[in-house]
């Protein structure tokens, strides 16, 4: 099995979920991917085989890079050939990074299934959906966006082991969470991320509502930054207030914070929002307004209906709004319990195992 995808962790993950499902049912995998992205590094610690090639996005703006961005895909397709060839199955995870390996399986047809994270396709991916054996979706929606005569099934987007750990280890993990994470008992916990690389935006609206919350003595708050923003805005936390605030460039184990969770506010990329469903957290999610498609609020959108988050237009947070939503929410026991509950009830636990499923048919044809 051929796996193709990276860039971002966000990519990266689901396709490492699969990767291990498939690996323990006794398939050999390897991974395609950019020597520059995070594959790169999270692949091989994996234990997977990992297969740089050359891929670039799609520049839509004239330039030189467009012009010559025809003549590198080309040769990326031309050197994808052999190892497209020796797979039994090529999965496309989405996003540009999959675009060559995902061509060169169709030149050397070889069956490729296409794996559909978001709400609303990307580009590659509704380019990639007719001439695919199967499109697995993580959103049901998306369905509506892709060409009637496309094979499609409703997976689930794959999530990390150690994340689906923590509805059954719930307790250990959050012991251990206010431990290293140097947080309080007695109080309950909100979570607050942008992704890997963090949200200004998000950063200075939340830090603006520390203020309206400062005498929340009940309240403690986990700030994940993003690595580049981690010194300025420690530098802007209230020096005073009953809140307790602990902030974090990174946190390699996320399964901490969600452990400890009551309430996570975040951006809503489809990896964040599988997560947050299959740990049943209730949530508030602010789409990045310049996600393609506007896929992230798509995303949100789902949950949302689902009963499980509230969703805030990134145009519309503040300190005041992000005070009011949290106050409100944490003074009604009932309504967050619920979210929670609708969170899990929403989600696909078993969302590996069932892409796995859908590759293994597509070679068996």
């Amino acid at each position: 099995m051929l796996i193709a995808g990276g860039g971002t962790a966000g990519h990266v993950f689901p396709a490492l979920a699969l990767a291990r499902e498939l690996a323990e049912g006794g398939d050999e995998v390897r991974f395609a991917g950019t020597a520059t992205g995070q594959e790169a590094r999270l692949v091989p610690d994996a234990g997977f085989a990992f297969v740089p090639i050359e891929a670039k996005p799609l520049v839509r703006a004239v330039s030189v890079r467009a012009l010559t961005a025809p003549v590198a895909a080309v040769r990326s397709i031309a050197r994808c050939r052999p190892i497209v060839e020796a797979a039994d199955v090529v999965v496309g995870m989405g996003g540009y990074v999959s675009v060559p390996v995902a061509v060169a399986a169709l030149r050397a047809r070889t069956p490729l299934v296409v794996h559909e994270q978001n709400a609303v396709p990307g580009l590659a991916n509704r380019t990639l959906a007719r001439p695919a054996r199967t499109v697995a979706l993580s959103f049901a929606e998306a369905a509506r966006m892709l060409p009637r005569s496309v094979t499609t099934v409703v997976t689930g987007n794959p999530v990390r082991p150690e994340i689906l750990a923590v509805t059954e280890q719930r307790d250990a993990l959050h012991k251990e969470a206010l431990t290293e994470l140097d947080l309080d008992e007695g109080r309950r916990t909100v979570v607050v991320f942008g992704g890997s690389q963090g949200a200004l935006h998000v950063n200075r609206a939340i830090v603006e509502a520390f203020t309206a919350l400062a005498d929340r003595s009940d309240l403690q708050v986990v700030l994940l930054t993003g690595p580049a923003h981690l010194t300025g805005i420690r530098s802007s936390l209230p020096s005073q207030g009953s809140l307790l605030v602990r902030s974090f460039g990174f946190l390699e184990r996320m399964e901490l914070a969600y452990a400890v969770a009551d309430l996570v506010v975040a951006r809503a990329g489809a990896t964040t929002i599988a997560e947050l469903a299959v740990c049943g957290i209730p949530s508030i999610l602010i789409p990045y307004p310049y996600a393609t498609g506007r896929h992230q609020e798509a995303n949100a959108r789902a949950l949302q209906r689902a009963g499980a988050a509230d969703v805030v237009l990134d145009d519309a947070i503040g300190g005041q709004v992000f005070a009011a939503r949290i106050e409100a929410l944490f003074d009604d026991a009932a309504r967050l319990r619920a979210m929670g509950e609708c969170a899990s009830a929403w989600s696909r636990p078993r969302a590996a195992e069932a892409l796995a499923t859908v590759v293994r048919a597509a070679g068996a044809r």
